[in-house]
């Protein structure tokens, strides 16, 4: 065993890295166990196997150590590589938000988008070099320029380049020699744009990958870091954001300008903002890694209309949104928005059955479970991002609401119910503690409701008496502008009462009919977040509590399954790709072999060439049977009636296929074989299967099958990997589970046989990422068990 690291990387892990990838390709490939064959005297290289997290059998030959270790990686060997990842992701990123010095090549005359660009960075104050290269060497506004940028004589860590999308190319590989590290390509024309533009734009993947230089864009707006230490505007944006603890990354260039212009109204600072363009290379992986190790970071905000590599990002969410919140408005929910971002970043997946199932559900569920924070709109997102960023998160769902008038009081609570808040009925000594410090008139229950005339000194009382009783978790003070109350006194004091709470809990203002009411809401102590309407402050602190919950859930491991075999099911795959040129639905027999490899048990059934063979496997098979008719295309066997039940013998079984056959003739269909099944035991019927999401990768689904899950669309969805409580919850979750448990007293089926169902497919396209569809539909679950009574796969080759 030999790895080749340049001198000058040695000593950073990257032998590690090198054997982790190495391994994962080699499992992917269906190879299951490698062996290390190290001199005994090549002590780095055994420190390096030791290192790895591998767990290792080792045995001593003369002169040599040999080491046996599985491709597969143990989970603490997982964690090990994801810190690693996250670390690359780190120097990666940091290449661009805090460069030494950059160089912008393009046309560089005012008014134009290089000439933009310089002038931001210089106006920025920018503390690092910059270099300018304009192709004719002649100055730009008094300052020198280069023909290249191989004439600059200073190492150049990072090149924004804004020349015609044909010259990029060229551009880049000069940059490659001259040792440039990251490249921010404004310039369009590229995959947006069509074949041609595709085509260039893997060119330049191409020669970044070469040189390894990362690339943001291209297509995009360019970068930027409010930090005083980088102070660096890379953008179109005209000026630096407000200074803030929110990184936003945006897929589109112009929305994330609009969206930071915004936010400089309302009082909402940024740490960064990267616009990735076509998400080329730098994408959501690395900037939401960069950004939880970010100590000036505290909120990681996304506008998203698709994933390059769903399955890395599902995994990195739910990791790094363990200790730092993920906000998320997302592009493309509609038809017509979905259309949108398809023509801009990417293809919609083929439908099946399954997708009728979970077509009806919203993309909550897969957010949620991801640990990601998702509003419908921006306004939504600017209203959450002021919570999270500026208050603590609450410990609970528990809220107390302080107001001046009756009708607010009441559209909160209303509100805070809605959006999975409680409040709480005060305790005696609070109520008691409350009437000493206000009017008579007032109502103590919860919501408090002061006197329309309460000033700054009753909300001071009300604030410090209610954040400091332990029953709440979460505070809104709500207030209506009032005749002969000045409401810039009571915003003095609001802020007053935040800076001196008793304990830290999250606190959220409503001042009604103000404007201004964020700009009262803000000094130099505090930063309180402001609401126009009862109802948006409620929905900001129903977001943050939802992400606490799911953050205080436990991160439950995909259980292990000993009785799997891989390496035959990705044979099984890889035939069925030889075979179809490209992919495609897999033949029954495929199916079968591939089901087997995973502990699923299809039931048992034979494939026949005519009728009268079809009346012989009956025979072999003995007792009832379904009878199946295959033609091409034909998919809802049922509904073109292609299906018999209940067939018993020889005789029986040939004639139905005759007239199946018949049947399917005069409706333009030719029978190409027959299914011979053993009849399922009596039970109910669901759906089971997969979809890959664009968004996510895979999604399981199980539901209520037949035209139940057109009708009903009674279906639960979860990303994978799925742990047991996962499947567990799905099923449960289900408006038809009475069916299952026994409902009016029917006997209880089997709920552990369709929990191991979920997560046996689960496992199955976690390690297969090229099986695109799995339909079980229906899966007969009975009193002792569970049987696939129909089911397809699709699989296509996955993108490299």
């Amino acid at each position: 065993m030999g790895l080749a690291i340049a001198d000058a990387y040695q000593g950073r892990g990257l032998g590690i890295l090198l054997l982790g990838r190495l391994a994962e390709a080699a499992a992917h490939a269906g190879i299951q166990v490698f062996t290390a064959v190290v001199k005994a005297d090549n002590h780095r290289m055994l420190d390096l196997l030791r290192d790895s997290g591998f767990p290792l059998w080792l045995r001593s030959e003369p002169g040599e150590v040999h080491a046996d270790f599985p491709t597969a990686l143990s989970p603490e060997a997982r964690e090990n590589f994801e810190r690693r990842d996250a670390l690359a992701a780190l120097a990666a990123v940091n290449r661009f938000l805090a460069p030494h010095s950059v160089a912008v090549i393009g046309e560089l005359e005012p008014d134009t988008t290089g000439g933009t660009i310089v002038h931001n960075l210089i106006s920025s104050g920018f503390a690092g070099q910059v270099h300018l290269v304009n192709g004719t060497g002649r100055p730009v506004s008094g300052r020198p320029a280069h023909t290249s940028v191989l004439e600059i004589p200073e190492p150049v860590e990072m090149a924004v380049i804004t020349v015609p999308a044909a010259s990029v190319i060229d551009v880049a590989g000069e940059c490659a020699l001259k040792g440039v590290r990251a490249l921010v390509v404004i310039s369009g024309g590229f995959a947006e744009s069509g074949p041609e533009g595709a085509e260039l734009q893997r060119r330049l993947l191409e020669v970044t990958r070469r040189a390894g230089m990362r690339l943001v864009g291209p297509n995009c707006m360019g970068v930027l870091n409010t930090s005083p230490q980088a102070s660096l505007n890379a953008s179109l944006m005209p000026d630096l954001p407000l200074r803030g603890k929110i990184g936003f990354l945006s897929q589109s260039g112009s929305l994330g300008l609009a969206v930071i212009e915004h936010a400089r109204a309302v009082g909402v600072g940024f740490s960064g903002f990267v616009s990735v363009g076509n998400n080329a290379d730098i994408s959501g992986n690395d900037l939401v890694q960069y950004w939880e190790a970010d100590v000036a970071t505290n909120l990681i905000m996304l506008y998203l209309e698709s994933f390059r590599d769903p399955r890395t990002f599902a995994r990195v969410a739910r990791r790094v949104g363990r200790s730092t919140p993920i906000l998320v408005v997302k592009g493309g929910r509609s038809a017509a928005g979905a259309r949108a971002s398809t023509a801009h970043t990417g293809a919609l997946v083929r439908p099946s059955s399954i997708r009728l199932a979970t077509s009806g559900l919203s993309e909550d569920a897969l957010f949620q479970q991801a640990g990601i924070i998702q509003t419908r709109t921006l306004e939504e997102l600017f209203e959450t991002a002021q919570m999270l960023s500026d208050q603590p998160l609450p410990a609970g769902n528990r809220v107390a609401i302080v107001t001046n008038a009756g009708g607010p009081a009441v559209l909160g609570a209303d509100a805070c119910e809605a959006h999975g808040l409680h409040l709480p009925e005060l305790a005696e000594e609070l109520r008691v503690s409350l009437a000493a410090a206000m009017p008579r008139t007032s109502a103590f229950a919860n919501p408090v409701v002061m006197t329309p005339t309460a000033g700054p000194l009753e909300y001071h009382e009300s604030i410090a008496r209610l954040a400091s009783w332990p029953g709440i978790d979460a505070l809104i003070v709500i207030h209506t502008p009032q005749v002969g109350v000045s409401t810039q006194d009571v915003a003095a004091a609001v802020r007053q009462s935040a800076s001196s709470l008793a304990r830290q809990i999250p606190m959220l203002a409503v001042f009604t009919s103000m404007p201004d009411g964020p700009g009262l809401m803000r000094d130099e102590r505090v930063r309180i977040p402001t609401y126009a309407f009862p109802e948006d402050a409620a929905r900001a602190l129903g977001h943050a509590w939802q992400y606490v919950a799911w953050r205080q859930a436990p991160d439950e491991p995909a259980p292990e399954l000993p009785d799997l075999d891989a390496g035959r099911a990705a044979a099984v795959i890889a035939a069925t790709l030889g075979q179809s040129q490209g992919g495609g639905w897999m033949s029954s027999a495929a199916v079968s072999a591939l089901l087997s490899c995973y502990g699923l048990a299809p039931a048992e059934s034979v494939v026949a060439a005519t009728p009268h063979e079809a009346g012989d496997a009956a025979k072999k098979l003995g007792g009832k049977v379904a009878l199946k008719a295959l033609a091409p295309g034909l998919i809802r066997k049922s509904d073109a009636g292609a299906v018999r039940l209940d067939l018993e013998g020889a005789h029986e079984v040939e004639e139905a296929a005759k007239e199946i056959g018949t049947h399917l003739e005069t409706v333009g269909q030719h029978a190409q074989a027959f299914i011979v099944q053993r009849m399922a035991p009596p039970g109910v019927e669901m759906l089971v299967g997969v979809v890959q999401d664009r968004h996510f990768g895979p999604v399981v689904a199980v539901g209520a099958a037949g035209r139940a899950v057109e009708l009903f669309r009674d279906a639960q969805i979860r990303l994978t990997p799925l742990g047991r409580n996962d499947a567990a919850t799905m099923i449960r979750s289900l408006t038809t589970y009475p069916l299952l448990d026994g409902y009016r007293g029917a006997t209880p089926v089997s709920v552990a046989a369709l929990e191991d169902v979920l997560i046996r497919v689960g496992a199955l396209v976690e390690a297969h990422s090229e099986v695109a569809d799995v339909d079980f539909n229906p899966v007969i679950v009975h009193p002792t068990g569970a049987v696939i009574v129909d089911a397809r796969i699709r699989v296509e080759p996955v993108p490299r």
